[in-house]
């Protein structure tokens, strides 16, 4: 099959705009994973049973798509991006299939890992091909059209999957991405040729395996940490210690190691990835957390609270696509400080936030956070990519999108601790249990407030969360400023037309 395609390559010639549409389908099959499966779960939970395994529905696909980014980007350089794509694709599909006959909650989340692996090819490998098609001037539109699949599977993932749960078997939630996933490779396999690549490179096995060991068991430890399951939480840190330790070993002594430490430390991709981190931290923290205080504190109805959260996914595209027209007229250092500088200003919004204030104040403030988002992520990703050769693309877009999950994955930890705290130590109550909480949130709005003591014990609490979120969006444009002055090859051509 490779050689048929490598004949029908060397007759044909890469269809940008097709292969543009194969990459929005297979970006748009991730997406909408990524929020479906929540409007589901408590249905598939009540027929499969294991509701303390529920997090870990979730969390598996993380853990793999976190430490799969790496090695797939790696793999991409290594036998070219058509290759690696459609394998990151028959794997989503294969994990997406056996989902849907899972038959107990630990077999779901072995699904959901397997799904987590290909999910973890298919986002890096289609951005490197976006950097492969286009020069700078023409990528920033292109990133804009990618923003806004996300964008439109956060609004449209969560309706469909109360449709399909409602109307048919939950198992579709899983089958509705065969369709989806069978035309985007088509689209690839038609579409984008590559050169044939007759060098026969080595494999850093060894460095795959020790970095997914060590990323797998940092997750996991940073899970328990969250759930203050101390005991497993050091068992994984230890985990991760020896397999870090291990890993760098390796890295040193191999001649083409998995990760390259100088790609990774040259200072430009360095603090952009840093200042990535600390934003995935902050929209971790304002997912999590925002509706909690719309409906806990403001005594608000789930619809209102999900338009506030909502605002994000409508700042986030506009602040993407606006950067990415701008590129041709800004340097991409500029627009990079210029968006980090945007997130603390939503932040202060959730700062000056009351027990008396209108949702819509909320809606603001994540309105705001999130085109400052989308201006730092789509500037982020094409300025790193401009940094390396075609040769090391593939690696250095997927260290920028590890960072993001990375990021995610601590803030998850860092602010819930910081709610925990916040609970434990209330100056009006004492300690707040989970049960307080889930009588205040479910308490009817405009109904008698038999709640206002832990109410005001949440809003101080969910106050303290929001300003450490302040602090993480400052971090933000620390780095970003900490971004030296770098000169993107705007007028490069695209190698292939």
């Amino acid at each position: 099959m490779n050689t048929m395609l490598d004949n029908l390559s060397s007759r044909s010639e890469t269809s940008r705009p097709l292969v543009i549409a194969a990459v929005m389908a297979s970006l748009a099959m991730v997406a909408i994973e990524a929020t479906i499966v929540s409007t589901a779960m408590p249905q598939i939970v009540t027929k499969l049973g294991g509701l303390h395994l529920y997090s870990w529905v979730f969390s598996s696909f993380l853990l793999t798509q976190t430490a799969m980014t790496v090695v797939f980007g790696k793999l991409a350089d290594i036998f070219g991006r058509k290759r690696i794509m459609l394998t990151g694709i028959v794997i989503f599909l294969v994990g997406s299939l056996l989902a849907g006959f899972a038959w107990s909650m630990p077999a779901m989340i072995i699904f959901r890992l397997i799904q987590g692996i290909g999910a973890g090819s298919i986002q890096p490998v289609t951005l490197t091909i976006v950097g492969d098609l286009y020069p700078v001037k023409e990528r920033g539109k292109v990133q804009g059209y990618l923003a806004s699949v996300w964008a439109t599977a956060a609004v449209l993932g969560p309706m469909i999957g109360g449709l399909i749960v409602r109307d048919f078997s939950w198992a579709w939630i899983f089958w509705i991405n065969i369709p989806i996933g069978l035309i985007s490779a088509a689209g690839f396999v038609l579409f984008l040729h590559e050169k044939e690549r007759d060098a026969r490179p080595s494999i850093d096995i060894g460095g795959a395996v020790l970095f997914t060991a060590a990323i797998a068991a940092l997750m996991i430890g940073l899970t328990n940490l969250s759930t203050a399951d101390y005991t497993h939480a050091m068992l994984s840190g230890s985990v991760f210690i020896a397999s870090a330790a291990l890993f760098v070993w390796q890295e040193r002594r191999s001649p083409d190691p998995m990760i390259s430490f100088s790609l990774w430390g040259h200072r430009p991709i360095a603090m952009t990835n840093l200042a990535t981190v600390f934003s995935g931290m902050a929209l971790m923290g304002l997912t999590t957390f925002l509706p909690m205080y719309v409906q806990g504190v403001l005594h608000r109805m789930p619809v209102v609270a999900g338009f506030a959260l909502t605002m994000v996914m409508v700042g986030w595209p506009l602040g993407a696509t606006l950067s990415a027209r701008s590129f041709h007229r800004f340097d991409l250092r500029k627009l990079l400080i210029g968006g980090s500088a945007v997130i603390p200003v939503g932040a202060m919004i959730f700062v000056s936030l009351t027990p008396h204030s209108a949702p819509l104040m909320a809606a603001i403030g994540s309105l705001v956070m999130g085109f400052g988002m989308g201006a730092l992520s789509v500037t982020s990703l094409v300025l790193i990519q401009e940094q390396v050769d075609k040769s090391q693309r593939g690696s250095a877009t997927a260290s920028n999108l590890f960072s993001r999950n990375l990021g995610s994955t601590l803030g998850a930890t860092v602010f819930g601790a910081l709610l925990n705290y916040g609970l434990a130590h209330s100056k009006t109550l004492g300690a707040v249990t989970s049960d307080q909480l889930r009588k205040v949130i479910e308490s009817a709005p405009g109904s008698t407030d038999n709640f206002a003591a832990i109410r005001l014990a949440l809003h101080q609490s969910v106050h303290l969360t929001f300003a450490g979120l302040f602090i993480v969006a400052l971090a933000i444009v620390v780095f970003a400023v900490l971004v030296p002055t770098v000169a993107a090859a705007r007028n490069r051509e695209a190698p292939q037309r």
